[in-house]
């Protein structure tokens, strides 16, 4: 699938989905939820999630996040989040969600986590 929001890298047995622009209803959070199925489906189960360059989140864009790490789960996967922008922070911890996630600074530092 094309996308407009996610740029999809490969690292080994890696997949990084570098996420752009507004993380809404309406606004790649269907992209975010087919790109992760995609993967998954590629055989991947390993995913990070750069939010790096995510502009906004809302309630949809949060529940996309929480599907996607759920959905990983399930299939025997990891996902983990890297470069949170302050906006993306902010609401993951207001929501206790940042408990959930492995999260970190970078796409290179969540990659070596694996």
């Amino acid at each position: 699938m094309i996308s407009q929001h996610i740029h999809r890298a490969t690292h080994g047995d890696i997949v990084v989905l570098a996420f752009r622009g507004k993380l809404t209803m309406g606004g790649g959070d269907a992209e975010l939820r087919q790109n992760v199925a995609e993967a998954l489906e590629a055989g991947y189960r390993k995913i990070v999630l750069n939010l790096g360059e995510t502009t906004t989140v809302d309630s949809t864009g949060i529940g996309e996040l929480v599907g996607a790490y759920t959905t990983t789960s399930n299939r025997g996967g990891k996902l983990k989040l890297a470069a949170l922008t302050p906006k993306v922070l902010d609401i993951l911890t207001i929501t206790q969600l940042i408990t959930v996630f492995d999260v970190y600074e970078t796409a290179e530092e969540a990659i070596g986590a694996f």
